[in-house]
Parts: C-alpha cells; sequence; structure tokens
C-alpha cells in the first residue's frame, strides 16, 4: 500500500481511530491498522499517533494521513526510546507521563543550558512530529518520579489549570529523619522564595511573594532513625515538602538544604529520599480519570532494605524485659523463724507549730 491521505468526513465523526482506519477502503482490517499505529505511520493533523491513540475519537475535518514507507517506522518507537533512556508511563497526542530518574534536571536552567534534562530527552522523542513538549510542571533534580509534559498547548492549559485548582492529586513518599507525630496530620506554612538564596524561606506574615503551603501526610514505617511517610500535596509549591519537613526537625533522610535540626544517627544517602509516587487527573482532551504510579527506585528500594535490616537486628539483639504489671501490695517480713506481712501505714503530716496528740 502507497502512502495516502485522508479527510475525517461528517458521516464518520466520533469513530475510533483503529476501527475507521479498519475500513475496507482503508487498511482493510482492525489487526493492519493496529500494526501501522503502533509503528508511527499514522498521523492525524500532522500529530504522530502512538498505541494509545488506538481509541481517539475522530471528528469531522480532520485529516489522515499513512506514511507507509517512513524510514525504519518498524524499530523506531523501540529504539527511540531506548535511546533516550526514557520510562515513559503513558502517552497519546495530547500528553506524556514520564518516570523521571533522580539526577536529572526536569526542565533545562538558565544558568546551565548545557545541562542534561528530561525536557531534552521529550523534544528528541518528539523530534519526528515537529513538536516541542509543553511544561506543565516539574520536580526537584535529585527527587524521582512522575512528571507530566503536555504535546499541545491546549493540553498543556488544561493540565496546569488542574494542577493550580488542586484537582490533580499528588502523592509523595519520602524517607525523614526521626518520627512524626501524630501518625497523621496537616502541615501548613507560608513560605517564600528567596532569589539570593536560591531556596524557600518560612514567614510569619502574608506578603505578596508569600505562598501557602499545604500537605497532608501519613507515616506508613518506622525504623531506628528515620520513617518512610506519605505526603499528599495540596498545595505544590517549589521544595515544598522539603522544607515543611525540615521546619517540624523531621529533614528528608540525604537532605543538604534544609536541614534545621537534627539529632539523629546520620544515614548515608546522595540525595534527598523523595519519589514523587502517585498521580490522579483528568484526560485534558476527553475528561476521563487517570491514574498513574511510579514504582520505587532502585537506590530508595535499597535504603529501606538496609534500615528493615538494622530494626531487625537490634530487635533481636536485645529481647525485652517482661515486667510485672502492678506493684505487689504487701511486703514479707521475716523475723524469727516466722512469716508476716505488715501494711505500710501512711505519714500523717502535722501543721508546723502544732504539738502532735501523741507522746
Amino acid at each position: 500500500m502507497n502512502n495516502q491521505t485522508w479527510k475525517v468526513s461528517a458521516a464518520d465523526a466520533d469513530l475510533r481511530l483503529d476501527k475507521w482506519l479498519a475500513a475496507t477502503d482503508r487498511l482493510g482490517s482492525r489487526s493492519r491498522a493496529l500494526s501501522a499505529i503502533e509503528k508511527g505511520k499514522i498521523f492525524v493533523n500532522e500529530v504522530e499517533q502512538s498505541a494509545a491513540d488506538a481509541g481517539r475519537r475522530l471528528q469531522p475535518g480532520e485529516i489522515v494521513r499513512l506514511w507507509m514507507d517512513r524510514p525504519g517506522s518498524s524499530e523506531r518507537r523501540y529504539t527511540e526510546r531506548r535511546e533516550a533512556g526514557l520510562h515513559i508511563l503513558y502517552e497519546d497526542s495530547a500528553f506524556l507521563v514520564i518516570n523521571k530518574p533522580a539526577g536529572l534536571l526536569a526542565v533545562p536552567l538558565a544558568s546551565q543550558p548545557d545541562e542534561p534534562s528530561l525536557f531534552d530527552q521529550i523534544k528528541h522523542h518528539l523530534r519526528s512530529t515537529r513538536r516541542e513538549p509543553f511544561v506543565v510542571h516539574r520536580i526537584d533534580r535529585d527527587t524521582s518520579g512522575l512528571v507530566v509534559f503536555a504535546k499541545t498547548g491546549e493540553a498543556q492549559k488544561n493540565l496546569k489549570e488542574q494542577f493550580e485548582r488542586r484537582d490533580a492529586d499528588r502523592i509523595y513518599l519520602a524517607v525523614v529523619y526521626g518520627t512524626p507525630k501524630p501518625d497523621s496530620g496537616t502541615w501548613k506554612d507560608l513560605i517564600e522564595w528567596d532569589n539570593e538564596e536560591l531556596k524557600q524561606q518560612q514567614v510569619q506574615e502574608k506578603t505578596r511573594k508569600a505562598q501557602e503551603a499545604v500537605c497532608r501526610y501519613k507515616v506508613l514505617e518506622k525504623f531506628r532513625d528515620a520513617t518512610l511517610i506519605e505526603v499528599r500535596l495540596v498545595s505544590g509549591k517549589r521544595n515544598q515538602i522539603r522544607i515543611q519537613a525540615g521546619l517540624r526537625g523531621f529533614p528528608l533522610v540525604g537532605e543538604k538544604m534544609y536541614v534545621y535540626e537534627n539529632p539523629y544517627r546520620r544515614v548515608e544517602f546522595p540525595r534527598q529520599a523523595l519519589h514523587a509516587h502517585k498521580l490522579s487527573l483528568k484526560h485534558p482532551t476527553t475528561g476521563k480519570p487517570l491514574h498513574f504510579e511510579a514504582p520505587l527506585p532502585d537506590d530508595l528500594k535499597t535504603l529501606l532494605a538496609t534500615m528493615s535490616k538494622e530494626e531487625a537486628v537490634k530487635s533481636t539483639a536485645l529481647p525485652a524485659l517482661k515486667l510485672p504489671e502492678k506493684p505487689a501490695a504487701k511486703l514479707p517480713i521475716r523475723s524469727a523463724g516466722l512469716q508476716r506481712t505488715t501494711l505500710a501505714r501512711p505519714i500523717k503530716k502535722t501543721a508546723p507549730g502544732k504539738k502532735s496528740g501523741k507522746r
């Protein structure tokens, strides 16, 4: 079959892309349609379609193009992902969800334009579509986990509004020194970004630059010197979890910036122990609820396993002593081979200057 271009008619409105392509006057079967989509041979309005787009609903006037002789298309998608090192959890024509490794910038810094970033990797991934990714949000360089990028301006606007309205549900996993008490609660602070120090600072009064930082935490597992907690962001500010944990005397393990007090034994870890674990939002085009989860990276798994092993050693080395629930009420007194029991008599205090009635 040669390269072809079609225009979606009003009669075909709302048909699935794969079903529409499977018509006898197009690709002739569902399997051929899915194969063409998966190999990057199908474009809608000059945007490349992926396997996740097979169920998209077509609209009248949209242009569908079959690029049958596209060079290397049979292996292009696999090779591109392998070369870029991307861990793509979800991708369709509107946006992508990536599991970012620690140590990689989410977005390039103006001060370090040549530093590798996730944005650049996605830009390389999308090069065949002649589109650039749109930033929706970001996480710190040394934080691992979920990051969202849009493929169109419309999708970016919708997704950013979900984050700003706090409709998107974001859950992090963190390992902190000590144990927050109680086992669950809410942290609220006023913070302000310091452009000179390049870090957040706590402020006491509401100012033009001050922002309210709110999150809810829950203790998941306790270790000797640290605790694994789950943190659900209510607001989403830069470095929010890091500063809020530090302000309460529970800095993240590996934290280098927001450490105000740390009386606990140092736990060796090369970065802040923070992972963007779960994300729930609505599809920017269809409105369908979507849920994503990024598994813990190997370095955090190793950290938890090491602390768990230390805790097990500690608990078996010193068995707990079983103490009586109540002290004995009677004290036996032995005298001349006889045993009797004497009860303690309360001492009656006499007021100063007043003689006792007994002589």
